[in-house]
């Protein structure tokens, strides 16, 4: 595209579709300007007239159709010069595959002229050798601008041709445009000159041109400064646009982490409180047990002091009765007297009471409040405050505090807290406290000592503050384990667009991406069997052939070459499609990741759980197993590839984790913690400075992790787009991209921790 500050030139002019007509596509066939100036063929713009006007197919403006239909519009000379010298430079004998001479004929020579070796610029014919010299020497034409035809064809002389070309009049055939008529505004031959524009002053070309060109150039610096201001509004929204989607991704981890501690809050409590209901049941079960093994030893002493004076009354002799009596009377009589408790002791039932918060249903928890975005240079005084000192709400304009832009405000409503506040406030009944709430409510002194438990939450919060201090907002402490200022990489969003063309027969299934080129990707689609070219932009760049039957998986980009692994072989083509070498690799594995070395002249190739590297003649240059022999038969790696400083980084799906090693497989750093959140870790990419972006594709999430593999944080989530991430690749190492399932793509620019 050509700038506003420059002016177009005459190849562009020629080279571009300027003389294509928007509408039938093919070259301008009596070209028609527009007043909104734009060009179309005259009988294309018949068919769109709709009574008296029609609409520009471009700029949709309407525009009034002339009484005397679309011929009346402007001739456009200047396309229609254009379009004679393209059609000089393409003239000739087609047959014969050479131009004829144009003046043979005229003297009497050859009835079909001799073949053409130049070209006169003034009288626009092609000329023999012959005819060239002997109008190089005739006093009419000694002056004119003879060339070479092959130069001519060439484009060598087109500037020239153009100064020498000389606009034909419409109403009078072999007269050249001459004057212009200043009351008419109208262009005049010499015939038209004599006829009714006699009386009208005129002026030479020339001579109009001098006198309106800087009234035209005033108009058109006017137009470029309007352009300046569009461009610069444009931008403006652009900025306006990928700050409300950084500042949606922020409060949406916001809402996140929010909605995270209310439930872990609430599953603390939940615990709590069932440990409560388990301890009085306890208690009151141990004091019911104790009671009726009471009840039951006194119960079996009654039967058996009754049993024995049954069997005396019944059995007895009146003797034995009687010599009896006095002991059986007392002993019944003993019972007789004993306490008997009436009933079951008094138990106190458990109930419980909900906060009134979540009996409400029109409660928010979580709500948003929103702000006019401020300018640019308001908000790089208030950063500039944030930074050297306490933050400041801002202020409205009476005076009032007003809520920070876009952030999570829980509401107040009623008094109401938190539930963890208020059951930390609430003193227990009987004063006792259990151990969990002894330790929520008492603050542990420097130096005290910590249970187990308590060590543990101490853990669990220096975690989340490690969390928090790579959170997309920047932390105002490094972390403990950022380099530097404790800043990360941010995303900022660049475009998105789907990688599904016209002629694919099923949905994409993207296996691999790699950079092509400058500003340019390349898509594995296995589906249907295809290497697509993308800008950054979206925009289709056409496909690199590939072996008839191939089903591309992994693929990478080399000096003038792209490897790419398909079955269970490895191939090296040209762009054009050509096949270099192919190699077979082991089956043990059902998919291998290619990589390319950051040299550009090898190729890494995972083949079950080592690596092999082979250069460009397709000889295997090194091979080695992530961690030495000790690691054979103990590794899978799944995705491949490598960093600026020549490392490999890996997924190994046997492990379960993500290895980082040097060219001779000596392992440098290797995660398997709980960041991965229990999944096998996806792709990886790496960016110009070592950091490593890896995909974890069950909970739609990218994670960084520092250049020796130590877990940094999350960079991509569900709130950037992501929905089941598959692949992903870094161009000019700073744009992050990702492929869907869906066969969408998703660009980001990665912002590094010192913009």
């Amino acid at each position: 595209m050509v700038s506003q500050g420059s002016s177009p030139s005459l190849l562009e002019a020629l080279s571009s579709d300027f003389l294509a007509c928007k509408i039938c596509l093919e070259q301008l066939r009596v070209p028609k300007t527009l007043p909104c100036l734009h060009t179309y063929c005259q009988d294309c713009l018949a068919q769109l007239a709709e009574g008296s006007h029609l609409r520009c197919p471009e700029c949709r403006e309407t525009v009034p159709v002339p009484p005397t239909g679309v011929a009346a519009f402007k001739t456009n000379f200047f396309v229609n010069g254009l379009l004679d010298l393209v059609k000089a430079r393409a003239g000739g004998d087609l047959r014969a595959g050479k131009p004829a001479c144009a003046l043979c004929p005229l003297m009497g020579g050859a009835s079909a002229g001799g073949p053409a070796t130049a070209r006169c610029l003034d009288c626009a014919d092609d000329l023999c050798q012959a005819c060239a010299d002997g109008h190089r020497c005739t006093r009419q034409t000694h002056s004119h601008r003879v060339v070479d035809l092959v130069g001519y064809r060439a484009g060598w002389y087109d500037e020239e041709a153009r100064e020498r070309q000389a606009a034909q009049c419409p109403q009078h055939p072999g007269e050249s445009l001459r004057f212009l008529c200043q009351p008419c505004s109208q262009l005049l031959c010499r015939e038209c000159r004599l006829d009714p524009h006699l009386d009208h002053p005129c002026l030479p070309l020339a001579e109009a041109v001098r006198a309106r060109r800087p009234g035209l150039e005033g108009l058109l610096a006017g137009v470029d400064s309007n352009l300046a201001e569009l461009e610069a509004t444009q931008l403006a929204e652009e900025e306006a646009l990928a700050c409300l989607r950084e500042q949606a991704a922020k409060v949406g981890t916001q809402v996140e982490e929010a909605a995270e501690g209310v439930l872990r809050a609430l599953l603390a409590q939940k615990q709590e409180v069932l440990g409560q209901l388990r301890a009085h049941v306890e208690a009151a079960e141990e004091a019911a047990r104790e009671r009726l093994g009471e009840l039951e030893s006194r119960a079996q002493v009654a039967r058996e002091a009754a049993a024995f004076a049954r069997r005396v009354l019944s059995l007895g002799r009146e003797a034995e009765i009687l010599s009896l009596e006095g002991a059986i009377a007392q002993r019944l009589q003993q019972l007789q007297c004993c306490p008997w408790m009436p009933g079951p002791a008094p138990c106190l039932l458990p109930q419980l009471e909900l906060h009134p918060g979540l009996l409400d249903k029109n409660r928010q928890l979580l709500r948003l409040s929103f702000q006019e975005q401020q300018p640019q240079k308001d908000r790089g005084k208030d950063g500039a405050r944030s930074q050297g000192g306490a933050a400041t709400p801002p202020q409205s304009r009476d005076g009032a505090q007003t809520p920070k832009q876009d952030s999570v405000q829980p509401p107040q409503e009623d008094g109401a807290q938190t539930l963890k506040a208020e059951r930390a406030e609430t003193p227990q009944e009987d004063g006792a406290q259990t151990p969990k709430e002894g330790r929520a409510q008492t603050p542990q002194e420097d130096g005290g000592a910590q249970s187990p438990r308590g060590g543990r939450s101490n853990k669990k919060r220096k975690f989340k503050g490690r969390l928090k201090s790579v959170s997309r907002e920047p932390s105002p402490a490094p972390g403990p384990n950022l380099e530097g200022s404790g800043l990360l990489p941010r995303p900022i969003f660049f475009c998105s667009f789907p990688t599904r063309m016209p002629g694919d027969k099923r949905s994409p299934r993207i296996t691999g991406l790699c950079p092509f080129g400058s500003r340019e990707i390349l898509v594995a689609d296995e589906q249907n069997r295809a290497l697509k070219r993308f800008s950054l932009n979206g925009d289709y760049k056409g496909a690199v052939p590939i072996p008839e039957g191939c089903s591309p998986c992994s693929v990478a980009t080399l000096q003038d070459a792209v490897a790419f692994s398909a079955g269970a072989r490895l191939y090296l083509i040209r762009p054009n499609g050509e096949v270099q070498w192919r190699r077979a690799l082991s089956l043990c594995q059902a998919s291998h990741a290619v990589a390319a070395m950051p040299s550009g002249d090898r190729v890494a190739v995972s083949v079950s759980g080592h690596v092999e590297v082979y250069n460009m003649e397709g000889s295997l240059a090194t091979r080695f197993i992530p961690g030495g022999k000790a690691s054979r038969g103990l590794r899978a790696l799944v995705f491949l590839t490598t960093s600026p400083q020549g490392n490999f980084v890996g997924s190994d799906w046997q492990q379960g984790s993500l290895v980082v090693c040097d060219g001779l497989g000596q392992v440098i750093g290797e995660y398997r913690g709980p960041g991965l959140h229990g999944c096998q870790p996806g792709s990886v990419s790496v960016d110009k400075k070592g950091y490593i972006f890896l995909t974890l594709r069950e909970v739609n999430k990218v994670v960084i992790l520092d250049p020796k593999g130590s877990l940094l944080g999350d960079f991509l989530t569900a709130y950037h787009g992501l929905e089941k991430p598959r692949v992903t690749t870094m161009v000019d190492g700073r744009y992050l991209v990702v492929s869907l399932s869906n066969g969408t793509i998703h660009v980001f620019r990665v912002r590094p921790p010192d913009s």
